[in-house]
């Protein structure tokens, strides 16, 4: 019984996972193909089509311009199709691109100027960009900024911070006089100063002290299978989150 609840948990999770990311992908499609959709009205391009998935249409309906807007069975994209284009990839109808009317050519995708024509392709990626930004935008706004608190977690046995006097609880404040909020700004601090002795000022029950240390350089793994050197004064800082 619990392989058989541990294998419908399972597949659960991954329902939803696959759930989760056709609404992300659906949405990144959208934005993306209203941003050509968009531009190309702008331009005075007749649109034949916005399509949400490809294959048979689920649902569809027309707007007053002419336009179907159509929901298809397979979720993996999208398309805008333009009056003169033979499919959704704006591959151009040669024979009816020679047998158009003035009226109908002014219309087309395919008869605008060229920059035009860059400014509806280039549209879809901007769009997508702008969304990002305004994501993170959002994300900031409501989360704020998150960063790690300078707070001495633990120190490291016979590390220059202990052998300074720092103790476990100690709030970094300062270095060199520059104030530091987060644990990022100490590094880049300790960094900077590689090897050249520290002023550290913390606060301690109430109290502002201050010590002298110096940082010692370390080998850590660079990320590509090498080692590089990085200074430390052998602090162990708090991992909660703070915003």
């Amino acid at each position: 019984m619990s392989f058989i609840n541990t294998l419908a948990g399972g597949v659960g999770g991954l329902l939803f996972g696959l759930a989760a990311f056709l609404f992300v992908l659906s949405i990144v499609v959208f934005v993306h193909e209203m941003g050509h959709f968009l531009v190309a009205r702008w331009c005075g391009v007749k649109v034949s089509a916005f399509s949400l998935g490809f294959g048979p249409e689920i649902y569809g309906f027309d707007d007053k311009h002419g336009t179907r807007w159509r929901f298809a069975w397979v979720p993996l994209g999208g398309y805008v199709k333009f009056m003169d284009d033979e499919n959704g990839a704006s591959m151009p109808m040669k024979d009816r691109l020679e047998k158009m009317t003035p009226e109908e050519r002014a219309v087309s995708f395919h008869g605008k100027p060229l920059w035009q024509k860059a400014a509806v392709v280039a549209a879809g990626p901007i769009a997508n960009f702008i969304l990002a930004i305004a994501i993170f935008a959002a994300f900031f706004f409501f989360a704020g900024a998150i960063s790690i608190p300078p707070r001495v977690d633990a120190l490291v046995a016979g590390g220059a911070a202990e052998r300074a006097g720092f103790k476990a609880g100690d709030l970094i404040t300062t270095v060199n006089g520059q104030r530091i909020d987060s644990f990022e700004q100490l590094q880049r601090k300790i960094n900077d100063n590689a090897c050249s002795e520290l002023t550290v000022q913390v606060m301690r029950d109430g109290s502002v002290l201050s010590f002298p240390v110096k940082p010692e350089l370390s080998e850590v793994p660079d990320g590509l299978g090498g080692k590089a050197k990085m200074a430390k004064i052998g602090v162990q800082l708090a991992s909660k989150p703070s915003d």
